[in-house]
């Protein structure tokens, strides 16, 4: 068994917490080899904490409906609002020790996160059946501690011969979609194996078959390999689609395709593979990297690299796969040689494959994705017809963004032809600070080439190529893009109308979400193809439908436009609603037929939600609009079915509008529960405007989605969240965005906290009018009309969110209690070749490099920090080696810190060992730095200290004097009533409240 490591440094307030006893190794063995779902552990025996009423009584409220919550103490009271007396005997400390392997969090978390998923939808080609894809819950530990071979930046599981750590269905449930959008009954495909692991699940071209790969578990614990299995869609019926038992799928990189209605054309293991090489016990020599040659190599700190010959031969011998045609009669035939296949295309016409390979040499500095790359087209049956390319080893493509390869890149068959394909090729050498025109240039070409016949010029292009909606003869749509200056450009060209000149369809800022237009529907061909869907109205014209998230500064309103394409007219033909649901156009259901598409047959697939209903689909017609309901998925948590949901708006000091998602828990009211203490959960963007940057994404409709390591879980716990309050880091012209990041992340943070806490000073001054008639004291009554303490709001993220987080515990004390960070990087000396969307190296622009990194920081960081790690983090910047030497560095300064590294690991979490571990951290943490945190809170902005006074004299004035001034403490943070002195167990419930009425 494997636990997590913890460290810890509590020395400012637990200095004797290290002599905590620990439980035995072999009682933690037994106790978490298999964590039952319904397992209860010392989180059970606490306390339930009682919100505070409108009567300051710990009576019942709407918020007992919730399943209660700990408090920190095992034998003490709490106080109407969650503190605790102190204990004699220090439970929490022994909880937070070092030891005691992994634990689970309360039960009204587990709940959530234990509850069965729902399933994955896929619809047939015809459109007249769905697949129900069942899935599990979160895997065991046990899976992810199954040895891997780290290669090339891919993670190999060598007894599958397939990517480790690969999630998989469970079950194939097959239903008939009726005209009126009910289903027919659930016909499940049966045949394989009990307890199969089941991936890659795909309809033949005529929707008459399956195709899926099987493995299961051997008795040593390991999986076995893959094998392809096809499934006839009537019956249900399975079998393997090899009659030899010893045919296995190599799942590295391509796996299978169809290739034809009848035939499947795979990557596998080739049969005359021997056993892995033997890593040898002495190497042969030095390990040696030269550049003698002076070349400009900067590349980012990727991992998993190859190091040695060793791994070279490694890679290659699981990389290395042999195709096979295979009919489902089991008729097999081998093509071509085995070689490191890294992707298999037919032909839309079924007579080519385009095939692409990786050969030698290899690099020690980059992953796979940048080895010498090979695309060849072979006929059907393996010949070889020609050489598209054979590019080079790229270790030295620059890391500015827009950078490319050199060479050939983005081959594809065109969907609307038989067998033609087209590429683009890079101007400017691939490096995005070359000015050059054109930038780009698309090339076309057919299979069939002959007599020397060279590639056609489809279209030049001045930004950076970001790929083609192609339709027919006359029309594809073309599109560039360019990060530094956000700018984004639609063509209108025909591919095959050489008189017909390309125009601009739409130029505009990437960032503008207000102004996005749309994408163009697709539509399903009989090759099995996608290409932009025309449709056909009384009028003449050429129509598309353009598909919008529909961004307004109310939220997104999502909606379907048909649009002439030679007009540039729109007709809005479907919007969601926008008063209750959040509604969105998923697919379209009337494309199983050739030729245009008629308005008036029209049959679109949408999907519609709200704040507290779980997302249901839909089968909408015209050309009355009518819409079926087709599923009827369960509330995932209905413990949370009735959580409160808002989306606030608010302003940055600088003018930037900022928006954020407030989620308190069902049944929550303030007047009658009183504040809550606050999850702050955010991940920082950069934005070239500040009209962008304050532009309104998502909707306030959109249902909560919860995932395993989500903060809305604390919704159970009696938490407000405050979701992803936005914080745009600006740079506008040719200002950089980072030069001021740790300025402007400040400045957002310091607005959401405000926002929050100002809330119910708002209300409370337009309630003023109506104490004259309550007979309530007016400091009081603001008491019960907010919704967060000030001392009581804790900050947390996920990688770059960790990164946001640490920087604020150093740079904004003031405005958290506590922060959970989550696989971040926190010294950016570490990466010295760009992060996130830093493109400028530390030698060209070192204080950025050195005052963004929290790491600088370490000694101003005083409140405490939970960072979480996992041992095999595999993403690019945050290596485990971050937060281990975070901890350090926080270490060396007394912080209060802890750290908690989960092996095996890697960015993000899978194992429910690991995720119910983490969560039972953070609810710990929480629940004693946040929950029971007693320390008062500093003012968010103390220029604003007269507007505080303000408040507090018009309160009085208007209450006729109240009890007098007497009633504040002399710093005006605390209002005691004479009597009602169990009121000071509440905090500071004014500080840092600032701007009121602004």
């Amino acid at each position: 068994m494997f636990l997590p490591k913890v460290y810890h440094r509590f020395s400012l307030l637990y200095p004797s917490c290290a002599a905590s006893s620990l439980r035995s190794f072999s009682s933690e063995l037994s106790s978490v080899s298999s964590i039952p779902a319904s397992g209860i552990l010392r989180f059970a025996r606490k306390k339930p904490f009682k919100p505070m009423t409108s009567r300051g009584a710990s009576a019942s409220s709407r918020l007992s409906r919730l399943a209660p919550f700990a408090s920190a103490a095992e034998n003490g009271a709490g106080d109407p609002n969650g503190s605790t007396a102190p204990s004699s005997r220090p439970e929490e400390d022994e909880e937070l020790s070092s030891g005691g392997g992994y634990h689970l969090p309360p039960k009204e978390i587990r709940d959530i996160v234990d509850a069965p998923p729902l399933p994955v939808l896929s619809f047939s080609p015809h459109r007249d059946k769905i697949l129900f894809l069942k899935r599990r819950a979160l895997p065991p530990l046990s899976e992810l501690a199954r040895p891997e071979e780290k290669l090339a930046g891919v993670r190999i599981d060598g007894n599958s011969n397939t990517r480790s750590r690969m999630s998989f269905y469970t079950g194939i449930g097959i239903h008939e979609l009726m005209d009126d959008g009910k289903l027919g009954p659930e016909r499940e495909v049966h045949g394989f194996p009990d307890g199969a692991k089941i991936n890659f699940v795909s309809w033949s071209r005529d929707g008459q078959h399956l195709s899926f790969t099987v493995r299961v578990d051997e008795e040593d614990g390991s999986s076995s390999k893959l094998r392809v299995w096809v499934a006839d869609v009537e019956s249900g019926k399975a079998r393997p689609l090899f009659e030899s038992p010893n045919i296995y799928l190599n799942a590295i990189f391509d796996s299978f395709v169809w290739v034809n209605a009848s035939t499947l054309l795979v990557c596998i293991i080739p049969i005359s593979r021997g056993s892995p090489p033997k890593k040898p016990l002495v190497p042969s020599g030095p390990k040696i990297q030269s550049n003698e040659q002076q070349n400009v190599v900067q590349v980012r700190t990727y991992q998993d690299l190859l190091k040695d010959e060793y791994d070279e031969d490694l890679f290659d011998y699981y990389a290395t796969s042999q195709l096979a045609l295979v009919s489902l009669d089991g008729t097999m035939k081998l093509i071509g040689p085995p070689a490191v296949y890294t992707s298999i295309d037919p032909s839309p016409d079924e007579k080519y494959v385009l095939v692409t390979s990786i050969h030698r040499p290899y690099s020690y500095i980059v992953p796979c994705g940048r080895f010498p790359k090979k695309a060849e087209v072979w006929t059907i049956d393996g010949k070889f017809v020609s050489e598209i390319c054979d590019l080079p080893l790229a270790e030295d493509i620059p890391i500015a963004f827009n950078s490319v390869r050199r060479g050939k890149r983005s081959i594809n068959w065109r969907p609307d032809k038989p067998s033609t394909l087209y590429w683009v090729e890079t101007q400017d050498g691939g490096d995005a600070k070359v000015e050059v025109a054109p930038r780009d240039i698309v090339y076309m070409q057919s299979a069939e080439a002959v007599n020397g016949e060279q590639p056609e010029v489809l279209h030049r292009l001045d930004l950076r190529y970001g790929g083609i909606s192609w339709c027919d003869d006359s029309l594809a749509l073309v599109y560039e893009s360019w990060y530094k200056t956000r700018r984004t450009r639609t063509w209108v060209i025909s591919p095959d109308q050489k008189d017909v000149i390309p125009r601009i369809l739409f130029d505009r800022s990437s960032e503008d979400v207000y102004s996005d237009p749309g994408s163009p529907m697709m539509r399903r061909t009989a090759a099995g193809t996608y290409v932009i869907a025309k449709i056909k109205k009384q009028s003449d014209g050429t129509y598309i439908l353009l598909n919008g998230s529909g961004a307004t500064p109310e939220g997104n309103v999502p909606f379907l436009d048909l649009f002439d394409i030679n007009t540039g007219s729109k007709e809005r033909i479907w919007e969601s609603d926008k008063e209750k649901y959040y509604e969105t156009v998923v697919a379209l259901m009337s494309d199983h037929t050739d030729g245009e598409l008629y308005i008036d047959q029209l049959k679109i697939l949408t999907s519609k939600e709200s704040k507290t209903e779980n997302t249901q689909y839909f089968l909408m017609t015209w050309p009355d609009k009518k819409a079926f309901q087709i599923t009827n998925f369960p509330h995932p948590y209905p413990q949370l079915a009735l959580l409160q949901k808002e989306m606030i708006k608010y302003q940055r000091k600088d003018g930037v509008q900022l928006t954020a998602t407030l989620y308190l828990p069902p049944g929550y009211s303030p007047s009658k529960d009183g504040p809550l203490p606050c999850l702050f959960w955010s991940y920082p963007g950069e934005f070239k405007s500040k009209d962008a940057a304050g532009q309104v994404r998502g909707s306030p409709n959109e249902f909560a989605g919860i995932g395993p390591t989500s903060a809305l879980l604390w919704l159970a716990r009696g938490f407000a969240i405050l979701s992803g309050p936005t914080i745009p880091i600006i740079g506008e012209g040719d200002e950089e965005a980072n030069d001021r990041y740790v300025e402007q992340l400040v400045a957002s943070a310091e607005a959401a906290v405000e926002e929050v806490i100002q809330r119910g000073v708002r209300l409370f001054m337009y309630l003023l009018d109506i104490v004259l008639l309550l007979h309530v004291s007016p400091p009081y009554l603001l008491l019960l009309l907010q919704v967060a303490y000030p001392n009581k709001i804790a900050v947390g993220g996920h990688s770059y969110g960790a990164f946001m987080t640490a920087n604020l515990l150093a740079h904004a004390p003031h405005l958290f209690c506590c922060g959970i960070a989550r696989s971040g990087a926190y010294n950016r000396t570490l990466t010295p070749f760009g992060f996130q969307n830093e493109d400028r190296t530390l030698w060209e622009a070192t204080n950025t490099y050195v005052e963004m990194s929290p790491f600088m920081s370490a000694n101003k960081i005083r409140k405490p920090i939970l960072l979480i790690h996992g041992e095999e983090d595999n993403n690019s910047g945050t290596l485990t080696m971050q937060s281990d030497r975070f901890f350090n560095a926080l270490k060396g300064h007394g912080a209060l810190c802890r750290l908690v590294i989960l092996p095996f690991e890697s960015h993000g979490y899978s194992a429910r060992e690991s995720i119910m571990h983490v969560l039972w951290e953070t609810d710990s943490w929480l629940q004693k730095y946040c929950v029971n945190n007693s320390d008062k809170p500093a003012d968010v902005d103390a220029s604003n200290t007269e507007s505080l006074n303000d408040i507090e004299n018009k309160a009085l004035s208007a209450s006729r004097g109240g009890l007098g001034q007497e009633g504040w403490d002399q710093d005006g943070s605390h209002w005691t009533p004479r009597s009602l002195l169990c009121f000071h167990e509440f905090g500071g419930l004014l500080v840092g409240v600032s701007n009121v009425g602004k």
